[in-house]
């Protein structure tokens, strides 16, 4: 799988947004998804996949978690784009997690509740393709600062592909403005980065776009984009110590959650 990808590493880096995107539709078929938590990035990468393929895949891991403001977005967008949604959900269902882990494990141990909710989710889709699209960029983190747009993700053991990562963020909204994409009405209420609402708020004047995700920690990954595991050190002392992991019942689902 590593070995077609090093034609296209070094001349990819060259390449507009939809060069790479038609390259990875016509190499991968329907064995490649663009991975999307629609922020401002991901609805401009999706408004780009539209205009090179249609019926593109296209999931989310759904924490169950996400703001209103999201769960109607990714409605809007299956209505405009006329695509289905894959959500992929956690094992274990928040009620679930609670039982076995403690109530607000996100407060206490949030690399866990990533883990549980993000990662392992995200692990389980990955095995059914040969690549997956990304809307990250270089200058968001410093472990997305050395992503190529073509790449082997030895994480999750596939292609990872990265349209997006010489974009700036202003380049970014100058795309959705010029072309109307709809976006997620909490950017414009100080959100520049969204998550989970538990882990997610509004930034200050002056602070960095990413300080509103896991402010009480030194976190600003919630892995899937981390090379090694991580530790997120508290900012202060929580107090409470980390559950130990249970055992995860299958729970598959393409529809919207209840609540």
């Amino acid at each position: 799988m590593r070995e077609p990808i090093h034609a296209v590493q070094a001349v990819s880096e060259t390449w507009r947004p939809e060069r790479l995107l038609r390259w990875a539709f016509d190499t991968y078929q329907q064995e490649v998804a663009i991975s999307s938590a629609f922020g401002a990035e991901g609805m401009a990468l999706i408004d780009m996949a539209s205009r090179v393929r249609a019926n593109f895949r296209l999931f989310t891991l759904d924490t169950e978690f996400l703001f209103p403001e999201t769960y109607d977005l990714i409605e809007r967008v299956e209505q405009r784009y006329e695509i289905k949604v894959e959500r992929v959900y956690s094992a274990l269902t928040p009620e679930d997690q609670e039982q076995l882990h403690g109530s607000a494990l996100w407060k206490r141990d949030p690399d866990q509740c990533c883990n549980l909710r993000k990662i392992e989710p995200l692990r389980g889709k990955l095995a059914e393709l040969q690549a997956w699209i990304t809307a990250i960029r270089r200058n968001q983190t410093p472990d997305r600062a050395h992503a190529q747009k073509v790449e082997w993700d030895s994480k999750f053991q596939l292609v990872k592909i990265n349209p997006l990562a010489d974009w700036t963020s202003e380049a970014i909204w100058q795309y959705v403005r010029k072309h109307d994409v709809p976006y997620n009405p909490l950017h414009d209420r100080n959100y520049p980065s969204l998550g989970c609402t538990h882990c997610t708020r509004a930034i200050h004047s002056g602070e960095d776009p990413r300080a509103g995700r896991w402010a009480d920690f030194r976190k600003t990954e919630c892995g899937l984009h981390s090379p090694e595991p991580r530790s997120a050190a508290p900012l202060v002392t929580i107090g409470a110590q980390p559950e130990t992991e249970g055992n995860l019942r299958q729970r598959t689902s393409v529809s919207a959650p209840s609540s």
